[in-house]
C-alpha cells in the first residue's frame, strides 16, 4: 500500500491515478468516495471534513475489499487525522509501503485549485481545509513513523510529468514495483 498525502491541489488524486494505473493497483480516494455519495456534500462545500465515524468504516470497507480481491492499493489523503492515523497503524502498517507527502506552494495551490473549478472549492473552505491538513499532517506522520513506515516528502512544484518523474524516482529508491 501506498499513501499519497498533501495539502488540497498538490495533485495528491492526479498522482495516485497515474501510480495506479502504472502499478496495475487500486486508487481509493477518501475525497471522491465521499462526494460521490452525495450525502456529504454540504460539509464538503463548507470546507469542512466528515467525521471519523462516517470515513473510518467507509475507507475500511474499501481497503478491505481491495485485499480481499488481491490488490494493491493507492490510498490518497487517507489517513487525514490522528484517529484515522491511529486505526490504519493499528490494522495496516505492516501492508504499508511509504507515504509520499507532496509539498507545493500555497500560491502554486490556490492557483491549481482554482483551475479545477470544482463546487466545493471557495476560497473560505480551501484555507479552511488547508488550516485542518496542515494541523493534522504532523501527527500523522509521528504514528506512522512509530510503526517504522517510511515517509518521504516529494517536491510537487512544477508540471504533472515533473512530479511523477519524482515520484518515480523515490519508488526507485525505495525498491517499491
Amino acid at each position: 500500500m501506498i499513501i499519497l498525502m498533501g495539502l488540497a491541489g498538490s495533485g495528491k488524486s492526479t498522482q495516485g491515478q497515474i501510480l495506479a494505473k502504472e502499478m496495475g493497483r487500486v486508487w481509493l480516494s477518501a475525497g471522491e468516495v465521499l462526494r460521490r455519495t452525495e450525502q456529504f456534500k454540504s460539509v464538503l462545500d463548507a470546507g469542512g471534513l466528515v467525521d471519523d465515524e462516517i470515513v473510518i468504516p467507509m475507507m475500511t470497507g474499501a481497503i478491505a475489499q481491495a485485499i480481499v480481491e488481491g490488490k494493491e492499493i493507492i490510498l490518497d489523503g487517507y489517513p487525514r487525522d490522528v484517529e484515522q492515523a491511529e486505526w490504519i497503524a493499528e490494522n495496516a502498517a505492516d501492508r504499508i509501503e511509504a507515504v509520499f507527502y507532496i509539498e507545493v506552494p500555497k500560491e502554486e495551490l490556490m492557483r491549481r485549485i482554482a483551475l479545477r473549478k470544482r463546487a466545493d472549492d471557495t476560497e473560505e473552505a480551501i484555507q479552511r481545509r488547508f488550516a485542518i491538513v496542515e494541523q493534522n499532517i504532523q501527527a500523522v506522520c509521528e504514528i506512522l513513523t512509530q510503526k517504522d513506515v517510511r515517509i518521504m516528502r516529494i517536491d510537487g512544484h512544477g508540471t504533472m510529468e515533473e512530479v511523477t518523474a519524482r515520484l518515480h524516482q523515490a519508488l526507485i529508491q525505495l525498491n517499491i514495483h
